[in-house]
């Protein structure tokens, strides 16, 4: 195998190993990293819900949300820890803080592309509301293939313009996402 390949892998997977040990053993109990996230996601995802037209179940609750439903509709989506996108944020930035290029560039396209993946990760919940609404048989199969699909794939060219393009961009002149 490849030098630069294991260095790669092996950073990649030690940052990846590193992050969750800290973060399910140590940090996760002390932090509401999780809560903010499902809530934000919840609220942002009424917010698109209702500029499209939709009435929605009327939550009365002042703290963090994990529920969200349109009215009338067969019952609420409750988003979870797992849906999040934190793990994707994380795999993301290690994926870029593992493979080679200029500094400068890694510390604007990671906050670029976790804000792209948490917005993917938003039209992922809006949808999958609207497909409970209209169409609840299909949630499960749309919420464990489709969307997983969906949003890797998103995350898989995220990485792959990474890799190609921009980490590279000095040595080939102008980038242009078109090219």
């Amino acid at each position: 195998m490849d030098k630069d390949l294991t260095r790669f892998l092996g950073l990649g997977f030690a940052g990846y190993l590193i992050w969750y040990v800290l973060y399910e053993y140590f940090l996760k109990e002390y932090t509401l990293l999780d809560e903010y996230l499902i809530h934000s996601m919840v609220v942002s995802s009424e917010w698109a819900l209702r500029a499209l037209g939709y009435g929605l179940y009327e939550m009365n609750s002042t703290g963090l949300r994990w529920q969200i439903g349109i009215a009338d509709s067969v019952g609420l989506l409750q988003v979870g820890a797992p849906c999040d996108g934190l793990v994707l944020f994380v795999l993301f930035a290690v994926f870029i803080l593992a493979f080679p290029g200029p500094w400068k560039r890694k510390l604007w396209f990671i906050p670029l592309g976790i804000g792209l993946i948490h917005a993917a990760n938003l039209v992922r919940v809006v949808s999958l509301v609207m497909i409970q609404f209209n169409s609840p048989q299909s949630l499960k199969f749309n919420h464990d293939y489709t969307w997983t699909v969906l949003i890797y794939g998103f995350i898989f060219w995220l990485w792959y313009l990474w890799a190609t393009r921009i980490s590279k961009a000095g040595s080939l002149g102008p980038v242009s996402v078109t090219q």
